[in-house]
């Protein structure tokens, strides 16, 4: 096994064990403090400062990344995330908003400093002649850990059920704990440190395909997020009459299928292997994903039988928006620079992080005000500014015919 191989091993399973964490904890505290009879306002609150930390963090992991090595960054993710969990295992009195929102904080942060560090690293290890093996890792990263998330939310319902908060919370913080110990002996020291030390100022990309990229994300998962953090699981609930475990159990097997739908993403966005895809690629799959929140919404609003319109739809939103997202996430790769990349793949996370912020304050407060229709039409504008950002990307040049 080359090097290669297995520091993509190492940095995978990392990223693994780190979001079957982060997928069950989002879905036990949604649960949990749905239960105690908070508004979908304020579970969205909850999950404030785990976004908006994100975006700082994005930002801030790139520069740190690029000067320290992408494994201490990565090493420093799990241990803050183990650090949040333990601070939500205190008892159930101290569980105050602003408790568990610092140590949402904490879990945002590291949530993000895990990923810049793992498709950074990607980068690294593929050379620049092989395009197509780099679009076929990073969408098995990213799939991947999609479809690992998935399975924790359906952990993160079944440990409610079974262990209750704070015993569940215990167990994940023990287990990633282990985790961490061996990341700390196996991963390669130095991976993506710059040659050249960064200044500050080169956080922010001054790529015009970065920037369109990375406004682009910011639609992209404001449009997921903005019906699917806190309206969806809520109306699941209370519209369906759904108990935790289907709610956490069709969440996870939506969120499992769309993470094998990235993995399969290089063979049905890039079927032409000389020319890699690019701009017409990106606005295409955008302008198909539009269609559905908005068909959803139509449906919905018509009287149509609410459940196969929403559960029929949400599927097919799935397949399209997993397309998308994997597409995006091989194009800013591709475009960022070599040197110091973890600057570039920073900056648009920290989009990533702002479209998910921005979805998850509008999630709640729009379904609480104006209902779930209206997260969809929103959803829909999103996806078709989305698609519009894009055409400022470069349409890539065709690569050498023994690439893979």
């Amino acid at each position: 096994m080359s090097p290669a191989i297995r520091q993509y091993l190492i940095i995978t399973g990392n990223y693994w064990a780190f979001t079957l964490t982060d997928g069950a904890l989002r879905m036990l505290v949604v649960l949990h403090f749905h239960e105690l009879g908070y508004s979908p306002l304020e579970i969205a609150l909850l999950f404030l400062f785990y976004e908006f930390f994100g975006v700082v963090t994005n930002l801030v992991g790139g520069y740190l990344g690029a000067r320290l090595g992408l494994n201490r960054t990565m090493n420093i993710g799990l241990f803050l995330q183990i650090l949040a969990l333990g601070l939500l295992a205190v008892p159930a009195a101290m569980l105050s908003v602003p408790w568990v929102m610092a140590a949402q904080a904490l879990s945002g942060i590291a949530k993000d400093l895990n990923k810049m560090s793992a498709k950074s690293g990607i980068k690294l290890l593929v050379p620049d002649t092989e395009q197509g093996k780099l679009y076929r890792w990073v969408a098995l990263l990213t799939g991947s850990k999609n479809t690992l998330k998935g399975v924790g939310f359906f952990l993160g319902g079944a440990l409610l059920m079974l262990a209750g908060f704070r015993g569940a919370v215990v167990l994940m913080a023990s287990v990633l704990a282990l985790v961490w110990l061996a990341s700390l002996v196996l991963l390669g020291r130095d991976l993506g440190r710059s040659k050249a030390k960064p200044k500050f100022t080169d956080m922010l990309s001054k790529s015009r395909a970065i920037n369109a990229l990375s406004a682009a994300r910011l639609c992209l998962f404001g449009a997921r997020d903005v019906w699917f953090v806190v309206a969806l699981p809520v109306y699941l609930h209370t519209a369906f009459g759904w108990d935790f475990w289907k709610v956490g159990g069709f969440l996870a097997l939506w969120v499992i299928g769309y993470g094998v739908v990235q993995t399969l993403a290089p063979r049905l966005t890039g079927r032409d292997r000389a020319v890699p895809p690019g701009r017409s690629a990106a606005m295409a799959w955008a302008g198909v994903l539009a269609l559905m929140p908005a068909a959803i919404a139509i449906g919905l609003d018509q009287g149509l039988p609410a459940r196969p319109v929403l559960l029929g739809g949400l599927l097919l939103f799935g397949v399209l928006f997993a397309l998308n997202s994997s597409l995006h996430s091989y194009l800013i790769v591709r475009f960022a620079r070599s040197d110091g990349v973890s600057l570039d793949v920073g900056f648009y996370y920290m989009s990533n992080a702002a479209g998910r912020l921005l979805g998850t304050l509008l999630s709640g407060w729009v379904f609480q005000s104006y209902g779930l229709v209206a997260c969809l039409w929103i959803s829909c504008a999103l996806v078709v500014a989305a698609a519009l950002l894009t055409r400022a990307l470069p349409e890539p040049e065709p690569v050498a015919a023994n690439a893979s």
